[in-house]
């Protein structure tokens, strides 16, 4: 396999971070890929980190937005919309990339229902230190089992546009859940890789961290997104609930 990778990398004022996110990406074992980072008008020398990179070398491109978003999703969109590969990887500004995960990820593509791979993950903290808090996912899943909770850590996704075209993430809570529950809902699987290929950097003002915000964004996703109706509503949100609460204790 040798399809090109795009790499979508959306950045705001990640200069303690952004580099090591770089050079993970420099660092796969993978060698066909192109990096698009797209500054959310950074306010910090992000962007001077992120041109000298693109500089030195072709494979890395740095695009800017309008205006400050707030949000990941629209420069996310514009990464996918400039993107050239038939796959599309999602790596956030702050975490981290193993050597070996394009390599690892890739060839599980290899049949017709497959859209989406992932892979566990190992949670850091804000400092980089890890803790051996990993992230254990399913082999698979499908639209009905994802209506039960999110097994797909962004960090990790990658989707195959040959099969499902470009998809674009939706500005709203949860985004990325909403972007996997769009795919699968089509008819395709995601299947993952039985190992870590990715650092997830746990940050004080991430959103996650906000545990009333997030229960509310569930609950919007299954009544107004999905519209799956009340009582598969509560029956999905309690397998969520749930889901939550064990993932919290790792």
């Amino acid at each position: 396999m040798n399809d090109l990778v795009s790499v979508i990398m959306p950045m705001y004022n990640a200069e303690p971070f952004v580099k090591y996110a770089i050079e993970s990406v420099i660092s796969q074992s993978y060698y066909n890929w192109e990096l698009l980072i797209i500054d959310d008008c950074s306010k910090d020398n992000s962007a001077k980190i992120a041109k000298e990179y693109a500089e030195g070398d072709e494979r890395i491109y740095y695009l800017k937005t309008e205006r400050s978003s707030g949000s990941p999703c629209i420069p996310r969109n514009i990464g996918i919309l400039r993107s050239s590969g038939r796959y599309i990887a999602f790596l956030d500004s702050d975490d981290v990339w193993l050597p070996n995960k394009l390599d690892r990820q890739l060839p599980l593509f290899d049949d017709l229902y497959t859209a989406i791979v992932f892979s566990n993950y190992e949670k850091m903290n804000e400092d980089g230190e890890r803790h051996n808090r990993y992230i254990k996912v399913p082999a698979y899943t499908t639209y009905k089992q994802l209506l039960k909770g999110n097994v797909i850590g962004c960090v990790t996704a990658i989707f195959d546009t040959q099969k499902v075209g470009k998809i674009f993430f939706e500005n709203i809570g949860h985004e990325d859940y909403v972007f996997w529950l769009a795919i699968l809902k089509q008819g395709f699987i995601a299947k993952s890789v039985n190992s870590v290929t990715a650092l997830y950097r746990v940050r004080h003002q991430s959103t996650s961290s906000n545990k009333w915000k997030t229960l509310k964004w569930q609950w919007n996703i299954y009544v107004n997104i999905e519209k799956t109706g009340y009582i598969k509503a509560i029956y999905y949100f309690c397998c969520y609930a749930y889901k939550a609460f064990m993932k919290s204790r790792k």
